[in-house]
């Protein structure tokens, strides 16, 4: 039993990991269409509600309604339109550092709603990723457009709500996901109406942010939240404060300094023995009924 317990949270951390790593494409992508970025909001998400309703179609899963759902769906929508307006206002560096504020907002949020008091190693751990992720960007990390730099310390707060949407009451990811990738669509349709550059790399580049950057990604994401809780998921998310801007410096020629090397170890190292050590420090005992994933 703890075996299989193990095991289930292993998967669930991997699945979590392999959302993060396609969450990071999402700077280049944008950065590399030229539409306003409600219109690629509003692209990719067409894709990404094609994506999302085949999987419900394929677990016969019906899209449910309620609330919290509501709730779930205003923190996807709210990720997944501040992003898109943030990195078309700052570089992509920017954003990404501060939409990692997000595991900060899920120990506060989860610290006020469901009076859940945070550990001595997740607090540690925020502490170490947010020092690597400054670090990180200690070369190019500047005040670019204060409106951008603003939405995008919002996305923080709105990413800590998906990371929390299995702890909402009579909650369903999925659905949660599904209804705030199409409010996404509705509301940045009439500017996409709008565009006229529709090139091959700006169509193919939708594609990929709808179908993998979107839709897998969010599907991964809560199969993982599952078994692994807030905390745990969003501190894993810290390779994607990593990757983003590598990619972006890579293709995009956004450059990234020494300290920015630097910054990676920290939040990989920071990562890894974070789930080390929470590993051996819950692992259920042979005797021992299996512990909640969340």
């Amino acid at each position: 039993m703890a075996d299989q317990h193990t095991a289930t949270e292993r998967r669930g951390v991997l699945f979590v990991f392999l959302a993060a790593v396609l969450y990071s494409i999402g700077g280049l992508c944008i950065k590399v269409i030229p539409w306003n970025g409600m219109s690629i909001n509003s692209a990719r998400n067409i894709i990404s509600v094609l994506v999302v309703g085949s999987y419900l179609l394929l677990i016969h899963h019906k899209p449910r309604w309620n609330r919290w759902i509501a709730l779930g769906a205003i923190s996807v929508c709210g990720t997944n339109v501040l992003f898109s307006l943030a990195n078309k206002l700052t570089t992509a560096a920017n954003t990404i550092v501060l939409q990692f504020t997000a595991p900060i907002f899920v120990i506060l949020l989860a610290a006020v709603f469901w009076r859940k008091k945070p550990g001595k190693l997740d607090l540690a751990a925020c502490a170490l990723v947010l020092l690597g992720v400054l670090c990180f960007f200690v070369d190019s990390l500047e005040m670019g457009g204060m409106l951008g730099n603003v939405l995008a310390l919002l996305s923080g707060l709105s990413y800590a709500g998906v990371f929390l949407l299995n702890d909402l009451p009579d909650s369903d990811p999925i659905s949660s996901v599904f209804w705030g990738d199409a409010l996404s669509v509705i509301l940045g349709f009439p500017f996409l109406l709008q565009e006229t550059e529709f090139t091959p790399i700006a169509i193919t580049s939708v594609v990929i942010l709808g179908a993998f950057q979107v839709g897998l990604a969010y599907i991964l994401m809560c199969i993982g939240l599952r078994t692994t809780p807030a905390v745990t998921a969003s501190l894993i998310s810290g390779i994607e404060p990593v990757l983003n801007p590598l990619l972006v410096a890579l293709f995009y020629q956004e450059p990234v300094g020494n300290m920015a090397l630097v910054g990676a170890v920290i939040v990989i190292v920071s990562v890894v023995g974070y789930n080390v050590l929470r590993s051996r420090k819950t692992a259920p005992q042979p005797c021992d009924p299996p512990a909640s994933g969340v």
